[in-house]
């Protein structure tokens, strides 16, 4: 993998800007800033997927971490100069597992290191036939009392559709680059 994406079992740290300009945009950077993130997800959410697809990269050869439910407790090591968190779901999850994901984007956005950033929330695999909707995962993630006066964004995504990954990412982007504005829900 180049240095676009390090992986380290569940928890992948990115470069957003520089992934996000590697799949939509052509020529010299403008100068922006980058912003170091970090993306969590259970095992199997698409958290690899979604990223190297992100960043251009061959996703062929993509192999879902092992014993990743084993490593969720370590996941708090990398959250230490985060500027924004990617929260990626299985959308398409049995309930027990969008159980343990709610339980820990719930944890995610108490942590102290965490509770200050913004959010995207990614509700992946949306071309599943068992895919929740945003408006079933945003209700049964209790997102509204819980995320009360945070910023984040909640939308739908699948590699089908990169359009909308990007959009997402670029709305990100604005909550990143708008820190002083007022808390958001999207």
């Amino acid at each position: 993998m180049s240095g676009c994406i390090q992986l380290s079992y569940a928890v992948c740290r990115v470069g957003i800007y520089t992934c996000f300009r590697a799949l939509c945009c052509k020529g010299p950077p403008p100068p922006r800033p980058e912003y170091d993130l970090v993306c969590i997800g259970l095992t199997g959410s698409g958290k690899t997927s979604l990223l190297s697809q992100l960043c251009s990269e061959n996703r062929d050869n993509i192999v879902s971490t092992t014993g990743a439910d084993n490593i969720r407790k370590y996941w708090s090591r990398y959250y230490q100069g985060s500027q924004g968190v990617i929260f990626v779901l299985d959308s398409a999850s049995s309930e027990d597992d969008l159980e343990i994901a709610r339980n820990e984007l719930h944890s995610a956005l108490q942590h102290p290191q965490l509770c200050t950033l913004p959010f995207l929330i990614l509700a992946n695999h949306q071309d599943k036939p068992a895919a929740r909707s945003v408006q079933e995962i945003k209700k049964y993630l209790e997102l509204e009392p819980l995320a009360r006066g945070k910023r984040w964004i909640l939308k739908p995504c699948s590699l089908d559709d990169m359009e909308a990954v990007k959009d997402s990412f670029g709305l990100l982007i604005n909550l990143l680059e708008d820190r002083d504005l007022e808390p958001s829900r999207m």
